[in-house]
């Protein structure tokens, strides 16, 4: 056999980890309503399904935005040949001015700063390689997208050292976190490249408060390192707290920054639910940044077809505020729906107000306080319960217990399945629940009073609701049988 490089060889790509076991779990028997009602569920999957009807109907307004339309084949030409890998000025422009809607007006961006990538994933592994070298480290605190692990080190070589975040706070990020994994890394004699955060958080569904994102900007410029801001999700907030950009904090009169270590990775995959579109951005206020980051983008552009729709949707302004704010009223009531539903059969979760997902605490169920426990509560639940939830572990979470549950990338239907899945389980195993020793934030909701069948028996019956649940017109009451 002939030997292959120490990169395709090696495990760096992480396919190993529990995190995608249960993606193969559900590829291997994913459940369909009629076909494999016995099949697995998708709750690992962190995608926007709730608003293609909008999207949909704009695509029937607007047929010329498609270049295999009667409508916008006169274009074709023009946009099949060769482009420049600065991206469409249209293209380029349209999504600066998307950026700064997200962000509620508050901030505008450079459309001359606009760097593609071949998503999300493009952009992280191209600002690593930009700002380190080999063997170099960036602090990240915990809990964090598990890809991350592929993104930013696979390929470049660069390492991430954990930033221990504790539930007693609600994973609050201190900076006495962040100095304590600066030690750490410099005692391994390693160099701290700089710092990378979510926000919103992947997987807790919160967002940064401007005191924290002020804090880590005091950090970051005393240390003279990087910092990188994923805000994929920043559309995702569909409720206060309101998301506040990193972009925001550094234009603010008592922060002293060096912009220059300020970068920003965007992407449409979540905001806009377009993940197949593979649109991500690097926003980079340092001019060398933006000018590498352009020279790295050829390996990973995105398609002239993509950039020609993309530009049209977003270039109408009534669409994207529309879009905008019917995509916060859809995220809010599928999320007021499944937590509360969750919390009539005794399952907290940390509060959140943002994201594609929830953070599912189970540390009463788990036998031991193990992470050895954990993985076999996520086996029943994989192969048992056949539902592809996360496990918190997978995250570097540093307590077990907690899990990841993604909502929005299922029919109203799938969820009353899963939510009845849920139900039964729990059932089962309320004789099995052992109290928790760990300390309980006010912030994780836990509503279990009265009598837990009859809680159950409660969220299960069409005509019984929380007042907090969504109005009795919802689909999401209203779901398919």
């Amino acid at each position: 056999m002939v030997a292959m490089s120490k990169i395709a060889t090696g495990n760096g790509h992480g396919e190993n980890s529990p995190y995608f076991d249960g993606w193969k779990a559900y590829e291997t028997n994913p459940f369909h309503p009629t076909e494999r009602p016995e099949g697995v569920i998708q709750m690992g999957l962190a995608e926007n399904q709730l608003c293609f009807n909008l999207i949909k109907n704009w695509l029937i307004k607007h047929p010329e935005a498609s270049l295999c339309t009667p409508q916008g084949v006169n274009k074709f030409k023009e946009t099949a040949l060769f482009q420049d890998y600065h991206g469409m000025p249209e293209f380029r422009q349209a999504v600066a001015k998307f950026m700064g809607k997200v962000r509620g007006d508050r901030v505008k961006f450079d459309p001359d700063r606009i760097v593609m990538s071949g998503g999300a994933t493009g952009a992280h592994e191209m600002v690593a390689f930009c700002l380190a070298d080999p063997g170099e480290a960036f602090l990240v605190p915990t809990p964090y997208y598990p890809g991350f692990d592929r993104d930013l080190k696979w390929r470049t070589g660069v390492e991430l050292v954990p930033v221990n975040c504790e539930s007693c706070n609600n994973f609050k990020i201190t900076t006495d976190a962040l100095e304590a994994a600066y030690v750490k890394v410099q005692e391994a004699n390693l160099r701290v490249k700089g710092l990378l955060i979510t926000n919103p958080s992947n997987p807790l569904g919160t967002v940064l408060d401007r005191d924290t994102l002020k804090s880590m900007v005091r950090f970051i410029n005393d240390k003279n390192i990087h910092l990188i801001g994923d805000e994929i999700y920043a559309a995702t907030v569909f409720m206060e707290p309101e998301f506040v950009s990193i972009s925001e904090i550094i234009e603010e009169e008592d922060v002293e920054c060096n912009r220059d270590l300020i970068h920003i990775v965007y992407s449409l995959s979540k905001d806009m639910g377009f993940p197949g579109f593979r649109v991500g951005i690097v926003y980079s206020y340092n001019d060398s940044v933006v000018s590498c980051a352009r020279k790295m983008s050829s390996f990973g552009l995105v398609s002239s077809q993509t950039q020609h729709l993309i530009a049209s949707m977003l270039s109408d302004d009534e669409f994207v505020d529309n879009f905008i704010t019917e995509s916060k009223k859809l995220l809010f009531n599928r999320h007021k729906y499944f937590t509360w539903s969750l919390s009539q059969v005794g399952i907290g979760c940390l509060k959140g107000n943002a994201g594609l997902f929830i953070w599912m605490d189970l540390r009463k169920l788990l036998k031991e306080e193990t992470f050895a426990a954990e993985m076999e509560l996520w086996r029943v639940i994989t192969n048992e319960v056949k539902l592809n939830v996360s496990p918190g572990s997978s995250f570097h979470c540093q307590e077990p217990g907690w899990f990841r549950v993604c909502f929005a990338n299922m029919d109203d239907y799938t969820m009353k399945v899963a939510l009845l899945r849920i139900r039964t389980f729990m059932l089962k195993n309320n004789e099995a629940m052992v109290p928790l020793k760990l300390c309980r934030p006010s912030s994780l909701k836990l509503s279990l009073s009265r009598s837990l069948s009859r809680r159950m028996d409660d969220f299960m019956s069409p005509g019984i609701m929380s007042p907090h649940s969504p109005l009795p017109q919802s689909p999401l009451v209203q779901a398919r049988t």
